[in-house]
């Protein structure tokens, strides 16, 4: 530790660090634009100029490293002076266009200049003008006249989001940010240079103009899109959400989130919203009260059972639904009399031992390991922020490994990839297992090739860190043979002393493993009820199958009567009734993220038009065919049912399953990163990236 003085504060901090981190910690403010604490040192903006006593000039208090028994002042005149000069250089080009700036309200050098800046200007050439650039339909590059050459944007690219997109070109007064080569920006994280931005160069395009920041209410949610769980807040204006930023939670997110998460609010008041109950009579789809709505499904249900059976009743309900509503959507199935309840709607193995499988481990961790072998995902899409996190373990020298069915850009350095057709992935395993048992002097638990190319450097690297993990992506986790994947990663991570873990793909998979939103008995899982005509009557909550699930020849025409319970006016052509209930804004819930952090919300709006809870729907339903066990009053009373008292108990991703090498029939289904759920799919902003035009290219 070494001891330095600060305004006249003693103050410890660790070795290494400098001025204006030990400022930081003695709470004293140092004003500042380009430095930020997730970012390298680029001290281009001199903004934090202090005054160090023996020191010649005032220095840059986020490049000078504390030493001991330092003295720093950071208010003296001398300081002031210093501060106040570079805030004129500053002023001396920046555009007087505060009152039409979206950034007006929110903008660090606005806040700034009002104690740093002079009340007039002795600079009275024209101000210089940097021409616009269109970097894509996220990110707007309007007004980069505004810019102060921070380069944030261009650090952030570099080391957080892994691409460098956008750079500085020219030199002196003829300096820009801009895309190279006319790029856009195409990173999924590309909207946090909005946030880091700190002046108003770069804005969020969709909500350009929308609404000014002092106009905005602000309240806390959780994203309900990948296994992450990232904090958001939602800001909110005449009960429409206007703009989503991230809410900093260092164990989850940091300071980050995924586009998805910024920009997949446009689905919220789209023209595809659904208002009201409607019933389809005579092929015509009719609006009607709740009323009559819930005494038709439920007067449905009583003559399906009546003719048909319990079994005849099933539910496929989506891993991104709270877990209020999974809770209830099971309970009132089981109530019922059917085990026919899913959420596994991509999966091809329905394997499961009763055990819910998780991370295994924190996320915090991934940005510390040593070496990780990633099997069946492209992590940079699938699940963006875990993405980030492994990313910053490769800058500080980790070893990435890959088992896939190509090498994909994951925007970080990749030791080796074993790229395998996905029907051979489990014996491409066995072969990783063979090398490492071969290596460790034990027989490993079916026959592989040890010899074959790339596993004995995976193997090596496995035994020799020392923080390790083998993790599971989606398409291993959808694997028709995801339990013999899932077994020989057991014994990798046993022989090596790695965790092994499961990514998760939706932003409840964990949380629906916990309610037991799954066949426990002889009940059908989701890949039966879609190929079966004995059942009668279906209810999909906030599922598509279309998209949702890797049975694309449903049978669900010949079902008497499905019900779909969504935001949204969908499945059109196979419902009988729809059911407007609440996305997660519009209700309370809560979403058990891939470590097993249970993360619980509030709604921001009121729900639009007739919508209700789908909790609340499950609830009067179960009431209406005098199910016990739904005298709900409040949401806390479900969830106090529904959440375990201890939920690590329940994680666990051991498995005794069989290891079978025969090559699987069927590929893995998986969803690309803008079709993943409802929201995303109905985002026209997100719909307009490069990334969704592959997805329509390759269909």
């Amino acid at each position: 530790m070494v001891e330095l003085q600060i305004d006249g504060k003693t103050v410890q901090v660790a070795e290494g660090s400098v001025v204006i981190q030990a400022a930081e910690q003695a709470g004293t403010f140092i004003p500042h634009f380009c430095y930020h604490r997730k970012l390298s040192i680029a001290a281009n903006c001199r903004m934090c100029l202090v005054d160090i006593e023996k020191a010649p000039k005032p220095m840059p208090a986020c490049a000078t490293p504390v030493t001991q028994g330092m003295v720093v002042h950071t208010k003296s005149d001398r300081a002031i002076k210093a501060q106040k000069a570079v805030m004129e250089f500053l002023l001396i080009n920046h555009p007087l266009d505060c009152p039409i700036c979206d950034q007006g309200g929110e903008c660090q050098l606005q806040d700034l200049a009002v104690g740093y800046g002079g009340s007039a200007s002795r600079y009275e050439e024209e101000k210089r003008v940097v021409f616009h650039k269109d970097v894509g339909p996220l990110v707007s590059m309007e007004e980069m006249s505004r810019c102060i050459h921070c380069t944030r944007c261009v650090r952030f690219g570099q080391e957080i989001a892994g691409s460098m997109e956008l750079g500085m070109s020219q030199r002196g007064e003829h300096s820009e940010i801009e895309a190279f080569v006319g790029e856009t920006v195409d990173s999924e994280l590309s909207g946090n240079m909005i946030d880091i931005c700190p002046v108003g160069a770069l804005t969020s395009k969709p909500f350009r103009y929308q609404a000014r920041t002092w106009e905005l209410s602000r309240r806390k949610s959780i994203s309900p899109h990948d296994a992450t769980g990232a904090n958001l807040m939602v800001q909110v204006k005449n009960n429409r959400v206007m703009r989503v930023v991230p809410l900093e939670n260092e164990e989850v997110n940091e300071c980050w989130i995924a586009d998805r998460d910024r920009f997949s609010y446009e689905a919220l008041n789209s023209e595809d919203r659904l208002m009201q109950p409607m019933l389809k009579q005579n092929g015509e789809w009719i609006t009607v009260d709740w009323s009559t709505a819930l005494e038709y499904v439920a007067n449905g249900v009583q003559q399906i059972r009546a003719d048909h059976g319990d079994a005849a009743l099933g539910c496929l309900a989506s891993p991104h639904s709270t877990l209020e509503e999974l809770y209830l959507a099971t309970q009132f199935m089981r109530g019922l009399g059917s085990d026919n309840i899913d959420t596994r709607l991509r999966a091809a193995d329905f394997t499961h031992e009763g055990k819910v499988r998780w991370l295994g481990t924190s996320l915090a961790s991934l940005s510390t390991l040593d070496t990780v072998l990633i099997v069946g995902s492209h992590i940079r899409k699938d699940q963006p922020l875990l993405a980030q996190r492994v990313r910053q373990a490769a800058r500080r020298g980790a070893k990435v490994f890959a088992l896939n069915e190509k090498a994909f850009d994951w925007a970080m350095p990749v030791a080796h990839t074993v790229i395998a057709d996905p029907s051979v992935w489990v014996q491409s395993l066995a072969d990783i297992a063979a090398a490492l048992a071969q290596l460790k002097n034990t027989q490993p638990p079916v026959a592989g090739n040890a010899h074959a190319p790339g596993v004995q450097t995976i193997a090596a690297a496995l035994v020799s860190g020392e923080r390790k993990a083998i993790l599971l992506g989606n398409a291993a986790a959808h694997h028709a043979k995801a339990s013999g994947l899932l077994a020989l990663a057991q014994f990798i991570g046993q022989q090596a002393g790695c965790i092994v873990g499961y990514l998760g793909e939706a932003a409840n998979t964990v949380g629906a493993q916990l309610v037991s939103a799954r066949p426990l008995g002889q009940g059908k899982h989701a890949a039966h009820m879609l190929q079966s005509t004995s059942i009668k009557a279906m209810f999909l909550l906030h599922t598509e199958p279309q998209h949702d699930c890797a049975v694309k020849q449903h049978r669900l025409d010949t079902a008497d009567m499905v019900v779909t319970l969504s935001p949204f006016k969908t499945n059109l052509d196979i419902s009988d009734v729809l059911l407007p209930v609440s996305p997660f804004t519009e209700t309370a819930g809560t979403f058990v993220n891939t470590e097993g952090r249970a993360q619980s919300f509030h709604g921001v709006v009121k729900p639009l038009g007739e919508t209700r809870p789908a909790w609340k729907v499950f609830r009067v339903l179960g009431s209406m065919l005098g199910l016990a066990g739904f005298a709900f009053e409040t949401i806390e009373q479900v969830r106090a049912q529904a959440l375990p008292a201890d939920i690590a108990s329940r994680l666990s991703n051991e498995t005794h399953a069989s290891i079978d090498l025969t090559p699987a029939t069927q590929a893995p289904v998986c969803a690309s990163i803008y079709q993943l759920d409802a929201l995303v799919r109905r985002a026209p902003a997100l719909q307009m990236t490069a990334d969704a035009r592959v997805e329509v290219d390759h269909g």
